[in-house]
């Protein structure tokens, strides 16, 4: 698998906090997050799995593996779009996340397609 992303994805995020199922007095701050993973290549890929680094407001960092996402490793075609709502739990009302999906183009081969830094955070705490 390379680090590199030979096949064109494009990743885009919304992120919303969620103060009705956020518990601040209890360092509980959800969040929801929604990423389209867009294939700008000319072969379909299929995601099949996750590497997210996610690091709180204290410097705290978790490392997040796994297949798929949301329970699903989608093919995507040539120019189409794939989007998925997931979630994170932050102990502070900011934090960031980053990552990867490892994916397999219809050729076989394996290839990462990174995430670029995205921030979490409760609204009008970052300035």
């Amino acid at each position: 698998m390379t680090d590199t992303c030979p096949h064109p994805v494009k990743i885009d995020v919304v992120t919303e906090y969620l103060p009705h199922e956020s518990e601040p007095n209890e360092s509980e701050f959800v969040f929801r997050y929604t990423i389209t993973i867009t294939n700008e290549s000319n072969q379909t890929i299929k995601l099949l799995s996750r590497h997210w680094i996610i690091t709180d407001g204290e410097n705290q960092v978790e490392h997040i593996q796994g297949d798929g996402v949301v329970g699903q490793q989608p093919s995507i075609a040539p120019g189409t779009s794939y989007t998925y709502s997931s979630g994170c739990i932050l102990p502070t009302p900011v934090g960031s996340m980053y990552g990867s999906y490892q994916m397999q183009a219809k050729d076989g081969q394996l290839f990462n397609a990174p995430i670029t830094p995205f921030t979490l955070a409760v609204p009008n705490i970052v300035h």
